[in-house]
C-alpha cells in the first residue's frame, strides 16, 4: 500500500487501540461494566487525539516496523507517556480530580497494544517464514558491532543469498552465547570445527579494526577448510554508501601481506604540493598512475601525465578527470620518450613543474637480461636526460623511483638503476634542485609483479611456478609504496637515497600457496612447480647493507643510506661506447660499475 494508504490504516487501528485501552482500564479497575461515564468520555478523547497529534511529532507513522527496533520502542513511549499526561491535566480542569489508576493501567495497555500491534508483523516474519534452504550457511568472524550489523542485515535481507549459522569471537565473555538468536560458537582457533559441525558453505571476516598479522592469523585457520572466505568492505565505503554490508568483498594477498596504514605528514607534504606543478614520468604505470592519484588528494595547480604508451596515459587521464572533475586541477598528458633529451627540455620548459616524480623505467629482469642495450637507454640514458632538463628549468625537488636490486645487482636491470641512482647523487652536487631517489622492493599487484602471474597459472588449472622453495622477497602495496614515495619527497634536502622500509620479507612460495587458498582451491590440486633461479635473479634482496644504513630513521617506515662512491667518469663513457658493445660486455661492464668493481679515478663522497 501506498503511503497515504497506510497512513489511514494506522491512524483508524490507533484510533481503535486508544478507545479500547481506556475503556478496558475503567473496567479492570473499577470492575462494572459500566464504562462509560463522563470523566472516562474526557479521558478516551484527550488521549486519541494527544495519541495521534504527538504520534506526527515523533513520525511514528513512518517507521518501517518489519525493522521495528530499541528505536521505534522509545518513541512509543513518548508517545503514550505525553499522551497520558495531556489527559492527566484535562482530567483536573474539567473533571477536578486525576483518575490514576486508570491512567496508570490505560498507560500500560496503551503500550502493550501499540508496540505489540507494531511488532507482531517483525515477529512474524522472523519467526515463522521459512528461511530459503538454499541461501549458504555464513559463519561470521566477529560478534561485535560490524559482525551483529553484518548478521542483522543477512537476516532482513532475503535477497541476499546467504543465512548466518554462527560467530567466531575470541572473546571469552561472549562465548556460548546467543546473539540474535545465532551462537557464538567459540574463538578463532576453532574454526575450523565450527564449519564441520555448522556445515558452514561461507566465512564473513567482520571485524575492521584487525591489524594485518591478525587477519593473516583468521585467514590461516579459515584455510583450513573448504569454506569460502570473504571480508567485510572497508568501513569508509559502508560509510559513504558505495557498498552495502552484504556486499562482501574477498580477502586479498595484499590484506595478507600489508602492513599497517602509514600516516602520512600532510602539512609537509601539502606545503610543496599544493598549488604546485607537478610532472609524473612513467604515469601510465602501476607506480606512476598511483602516484597520479595519491598527488591528486594535495589539490596541485597542474599535473603533468608524461609516458611513452599512449592507451595507460589516456586510461589514467580518463581516471583522474572523472574522480576529480569539481575540482580545479588541470591534468595534462604528454607522450614522449625519455631518450628524446631535446624533447625532455621542451616539456619542462613549457610547463616549469615545481616537482617531478620519475618513474619511468625498464624493470623486468629477465627481458633486461636480453636486451642490455634498451635498459641502459632508457633507465641510464632517459633519467640523465630528464634530471638535466629538469636541472636546467630549476625544479626545485627531482625524486626518482628506485629499487632493492640496485643494492649489489646481478643483474642488468639492477645495475642501470643503481647508475641511475649515481647519475642523481652526481646531478644534485651542481644543480640548485634537490636531486633525490627513494629505494624499495616488490610492490604487489604491479604488472612485473609476480601475483598477476600466478593468479594467470591457477585460472588455467596449474601448477604454479616458482623460482626456488628459498626465494624471498620483501613486498609493498602499491598505495604504501606511492605514499612513502611522496612523503620522502617532502623531505628531501639534496643528494640523499632514501630507504623505505619494507617489513618482514616473504617467501615467494609461502605467497603462492596463499594466492591458491585464496582462490578456492587446494594446493595439491593446483600444485607448486620450482622451475630454477632465472638469470640476473637473487635468493634474496637487499635495501642497504648492514653498514650502509643509518640506524634511526628520520620519518616512521623511511631510512637515509650513508655515503658511496659515484662513478660518472666510466658512466659517460659506457653511454658513448655501449652501442658497439656485445651484450654479454655490456652486461659486464654494468656489472662492475655498479657494484664499485672499476678503477675510478676521482671519487665522489656523497652523503645518501
Amino acid at each position: 500500500m501506498n503511503y497515504k494508504q497506510r497512513l489511514s490504516f494506522f491512524i483508524f487501528v490507533d484510533s481503535c487501540i486508544v478507545l479500547t485501552a481506556v475503556f478496558f482500564s475503567r473496567f479492570l479497575v473499577n470492575a462494572t461494566m459500566y464504562v462509560i461515564t463522563m470523566p472516562i468520555i474526557i479521558t478516551a478523547i484527550a488521549i486519541l487525539f494527544s495519541h495521534h497529534f504527538f504520534s506526527f511529532k515523533h513520525k511514528l507513522y513512518k517507521k518501517a516496523w518489519e525493522y521495528a527496533s530499541i528505536g521505534e520502542l522509545l518513541i512509543i513511549l513518548k508517545v503514550v507517556t505525553s499522551s497520558i499526561l495531556v489527559a492527566a491535566v484535562l482530567q483536573q480542569i474539567l473533571v477536578g480530580e486525576i483518575l490514576f489508576r486508570l491512567l496508570g493501567v490505560t498507560g500500560a495497555l496503551h503500550i502493550l497494544l501499540i508496540g505489540g500491534s507494531r511488532f507482531c508483523w517483525r515477529m512474524y516474519r522472523d519467526s515463522f517464514i521459512k528461511i530459503d534452504t538454499n541461501k549458504k550457511r555464513t559463519l561470521i568472524v566477529g560478534a561485535g558491532s560490524a559482525g551483529t550489523m553484518v548478521a542483522r542485515q543477512l537476516l532482513k535481507n532475503q535477497e541476499a543469498g546467504l543465512f548466518p549459522v554462527g560467530f567466531i569471537d575470541d572473546d571469552l565473555k561472549k562465548q556460548q552465547l546467543d546473539i540474535m538468536g545465532i551462537p557464538v560458537a567459540g574463538g578463532v582457533s576453532s574454526i575450523e570445527l565450527t564449519v564441520r559441525q555448522l556445515n558452514v558453505d561461507k566465512i564473513v571476516i567482520a571485524i575492521p579494526s584487525l591489524s594485518k598479522r591478525e587477519l593473516n592469523t583468521i585467514f590461516q585457520e579459515c584455510a583450513k577448510t573448504n569454506a569460502n572466505t570473504q571480508i567485510l568492505p572497508m568501513l569508509e565505503d559502508l560509510v559513504t554508501g558505495k557498498v552495502s554490508v552484504n556486499q562482501f568483498r574477498d580477502v586479498q594477498v595484499e590484506d595478507l601481506l600489508g602492513r599497517e596504514p602509514i600516516k602520512l605528514d600532510i602539512d609537509g607534504i601539502s606545503e610543496y604540493l599544493t598549488g604546485k606543478t607537478v610532472l609524473v614520468t612513467g604515469a601510465g604505470g602501476s607506480i606512476g598512475s598511483e602516484i597520479c592519484r595519491q598527488i591528486t588528494c594535495f589539490n596541485p595547480a597542474r599535473l603533468i601525465l608524461l609516458g611513452h604508451g599512449e592507451n595507460s596515459i589516456y586510461s589514467i587521464e580518463m581516471e583522474l578527470t572523472e574522480s576529480y572533475h569539481a575540482s580545479p586541477i588541470e591534468f595534462i598528458t604528454e607522450i614522449a620518450d625519455m631518450q628524446d633529451a631535446d624533447k625532455m627540455n621542451f616539456i619542462m620548459r613549457k610547463y616549469q613543474p615545481d616537482v617531478v616524480y620519475h618513474a619511468a623505467a625498464h624493470k623486468h629482469v629477465p627481458l633486461m637480461e636480453r636486451n642490455p642495450e634498451e635498459a641502459v637507454k632508457n633507465n641510464v640514458m632517459g633519467t640523465m636526460n630528464v634530471a638535466k632538463a629538469a636541472s636546467w628549468n630549476g625544479v626545485k625537488t627531482f625524486v626518482m623511483i628506485s629499487t632493492d636490486k640496485a643494492v649489489n645487482p646481478t643483474s642488468v636491470m639492477g645495475s642501470t638503476k643503481r647508475l641511475a641512482e649515481m647519475i642523481i647523487q652526481k646531478m644534485d652536487k651542481n644543480s640548485s634542485t634537490k636531486f633525490v631517489a627513494v629505494r624499495f622492493g616488490n610492490v604487489l599487484g604491479s604488472r612485473g609483479s609476480v601475483i598477476p602471474l600466478f593468479k594467470r597459472q591457477i585460472e588455467k588449472g596449474g601448477p604454479v611456478k616458482v623460482t626456488h622453495p628459498d626465494m624471498i622477497r620483501y613486498f609493498m602495496t602499491i598505495p604504501e609504496a606511492s605514499r612513502l614515495v611522496i612523503q620522502a619527497g617532502s623531505l628531501a634536502k639534496g643528494g640523499e637515497i632514501f630507504v623505505l622500509d619494507m617489513g618482514d620479507p616473504v617467501k615467494i612460495v609461502d605467497l603462492a600457496k596463499n594466492l591458491i587458498k585464496l582462490s578456492g582451491n587446494s594446493i595439491e590440486e593446483i600444485g607448486i612447480e620450482f622451475t630454477g633461479i632465472r638469470p640476473g635473479e637473487k635468493l634474496f634482496e637487499e635495501l642497504l647493507k648492514d653498514d650502509e644504513v643509518h640506524e634511526q630513521q628520520i620519518y616512521p617506515k623511511i631510512y637515509i643510506g650513508k655515503t658511496s662512491e659515484l662513478f660518472i667518469e666510466e658512466i659517460e663513457n659506457l653511454l658513448t661506447t655501449f652501442a658497439t658493445m656485445e651484450k654479454t660486455e655490456l652486461r659486464e661492464r654494468l656489472l662492475m660499475i655498479a657494484n664499485s668493481k672499476v678503477a675510478s679515478k676521482p671519487l665522489f663522497p656523497i652523503s645518501i
